[in-house]
């Protein structure tokens, strides 16, 4: 199963992660205001952490609609194409 989509489309699979990825960027979110805070308390910065949640699905969207079949970026080009490199198999006699 090739896990990327074609290029310039999103799937719904992608859709999905890109929740997780929202939903996984809020209590970082959370970790990251308490340590940095003078006093080290627990806050609840909802309009920060919803803006980090946004902003955390849409980076990971846009980097899937802008990634080809086999995970090259902007091309749907094989890799071997890509980069020049050819995947020789081992030889055995």
């Amino acid at each position: 199963m090739n896990k990327f989509t074609e290029l310039w489309k999103i799937k719904m699979s992608d859709w999905q992660r890109g929740l997780i990825i929202a939903i996984l960027t809020t209590p970082l979110t959370i970790i990251y205001d308490t340590v940095t805070a003078t006093p080290m308390v627990l806050t609840f910065d909802w309009k920060r952490i919803l803006g980090a949640a946004i902003a955390g699905g849409l980076a990971y969207l846009l980097k899937n609609f802008g990634t080809g079949k086999e995970g090259n970026v902007l091309t749907n080009s094989p890799k071997s194409l890509v980069t020049g490199k050819v995947n020789n198999p081992k030889i055995t006699n």
